[in-house]
């Protein structure tokens, strides 16, 4: 299964993935709309100054964020995309806290969020990928497996 890979050393901490995956999940036709206005994306940075990191979800294989969801809200698909029904999402955080890789997050109306790979919106490829300039994101298939 292709997965979205972050390679560090060249990962600049410019935050422009987390701009382009809000602005490929919001449904907006402009990118200006975003300008001053909180976002929230289903990849974010973590680190600061010499090194920095995208974290985004991992797409396990047994996932423990879709074991634990109490709402059901969480499933893997057959192409082994893990997705969330906001629908059914109860906000009661148990995922964020039994994913190891910090992945999930609230989305302004405190509904669980994260990367499904753009397969929603039809970007060919995952906007995090497409929008970093220095091609510290890459989305593609690895021999290992999580």
């Amino acid at each position: 299964m292709k997965r979205v890979y972050v390679d560090e050393k060249w990962c600049l901490g410019c935050h422009l993935c987390e701009y382009n995956c809000a602005f490929a999940n919001s449904g907006l036709k402009d990118m200006t709309y975003l300008k001053n206005k909180a976002i929230y994306p289903r990849i974010h940075i973590e680190g600061e100054g010499q090194v920095s990191f995208a974290v985004s979800c991992r797409h396990c294989v047994d996932p423990i964020c879709v074991k634990s969801c109490i709402a059901s809200a969480l499933s893997k698909s057959a192409d082994g995309v893990i997705k969330v029904d906001q629908n059914r999402c109860v906000g009661c955080l148990t995922c964020v806290l039994v994913c190891p890789y910090g992945a999930l997050m609230p989305n302004e109306k405190g509904v669980m969020q994260k990367c499904e790979l753009c397969l929603e919106n039809a970007c060919g490829q995952p906007a995090c990928v497409s929008g970093c300039p220095n091609k510290a994101i890459v989305y593609e298939e690895r021999g290992d497996v999580l």
